[in-house]
């Protein structure tokens, strides 16, 4: 009999460890109307804690989970700023919690950003951007964004006086800049504030799917997907270097010429293949120049396998260095490494004698009107 009661016992227990599992890996349930906001212990990017206590005195709370990445969140960056410039003095507060967990957030998912959604990326783009309102880490545990639940970035919850959801969704309803002002949410706020209740109380939102930490398998697929591309060299002459500078095609083509007998150039290397998977899907290519002998070419091959270039990759046939420093461009003095970004019709738009800033070149590449942040 006791042997029975055990096996029931064990049965029920994998039962309910099974469900546990399944729950976790399932979109949580968005806050209804009504329900009081969920507390929190989550770090700013000014390196303070913050919780629902530190905004006690605001008549009105707005909580907004947003992103580093995603283009719609981007989109929407100024708008917030303007709001809390415009209701901070009526005694609303603002604050903005990033939940993606980095490791669900692929290379290729950063294709409209400088930056991904690390703490320490946020801390860039606060700086960056002079956001007016705290911005909070919440992609460690994600907890937070558990008890909220966010369906997508941008997403708001506002808040009366005692903590009670009043409004969430939209922010309005173009995603283009200057389409729109924030109505949806402006409306919603004085609605609150004249203790009336905002209508409609919830609206959809669209944007980039919340990165939950058990997403990650996509971009560990990815990821392994990217590194059985194969990887080759061809000879270039200086002609075909030249063809190469003028970018008869339609793509932004950052070139840049290294070798593998100087140090900063495979320094620096693994920079550019981070910025060829994170744009490679945009209007955009990657091109390197070997300026090793053609002798070595093996060598030269044997290193872009092991940084696992799939992009294009050439090594200069000729004997003249000299050649191909004027070649590439008439304003190189000659050092290694060299870096151009060149626009289709070979206007060179970037240049760098010496190894990349690689945050200052995701920038230029981003905000060049052939890329672009948002959709």
């Amino acid at each position: 009999m006791r042997a029975i009661k055990l096996f029931f016992v064990l049965m029920f227990s994998g039962i309910v460890l099974l469900s546990v599992a399944q729950n976790a890996h399932e979109e949580p349930k968005t806050l209804e109307i009504g329900q009081s906001a969920p507390d929190f212990n989550l770090k700013g990017t000014d390196g303070k804690m913050y919780n629902l206590n530190s905004f006690s005195k605001s008549k009105v709370l707005i909580v907004v989970f947003g992103a580093n990445h995603c283009p719609t969140a981007q989109a929407y960056e100024d708008r917030l700023i303007s709001i809390t410039n415009d209701y901070n003095s009526r005694g609303v507060e603002m604050v903005m919690i990033s939940s993606n967990s980095n490791q669900a957030v692929s290379l290729s998912e950063l294709g409209y950003s400088d930056l991904g959604d690390t703490y320490e990326e946020m801390i860039i783009r606060y700086k960056d951007k002079k956001y007016n309102f705290p911005y909070l880490y919440d992609g460690g545990d994600q907890k937070t964004a558990l008890a909220y639940g966010p369906v997508a970035t941008p997403h708001t919850f506002v808040f009366d006086s005692e903590r009670k959801l009043q409004y969430e969704g939209h922010i309005d309803q173009f995603e283009k800049p200057g389409a729109a002002n924030g109505e949806v949410l402006r409306n919603a706020i004085d609605a609150v504030l004249a203790n009336k209740k905002p209508d409609p109380a919830t609206t959809k939102v669209f944007g980039c799917s919340m990165k939950w930490s058990w997403k990650k398998d996509y971009t560990q697929q990815l990821y392994k997907k990217w590194a059985e591309l194969p990887v080759s060299i061809n000879e270039i002459s200086a002609e075909g270097i030249k063809e190469l500078i003028q970018n008869k095609g339609q793509k932004l083509r950052l070139i840049n010429v290294w070798a593998t007998w100087c140090g900063p150039c495979t320094m620096e290397f693994p920079d550019f293949i981070t910025i060829d998977r994170m744009y490679r899907g945009r209007d955009f290519e990657f091109v390197s120049v070997s300026a090793d002998k053609p002798e070595r070419k093996e060598k030269a091959l044997l290193f872009l396998k092991e940084q696992e270039a799939s992009n294009k990759n050439y090594i200069f046939s000729g004997s003249n260095m000299y050649q191909l420093i004027e070649v590439v461009d008439p304003a190189w003095k000659g050092a290694l490494p060299y870096t151009i970004l060149v626009e289709p019709g070979g206007k060179i738009v970037y240049r760098q004698q010496g190894t990349i800033d690689p945050l200052k070149v995701k920038k230029i590449i981003v905000d060049h009107p052939m890329i672009g942040r948002y959709f």
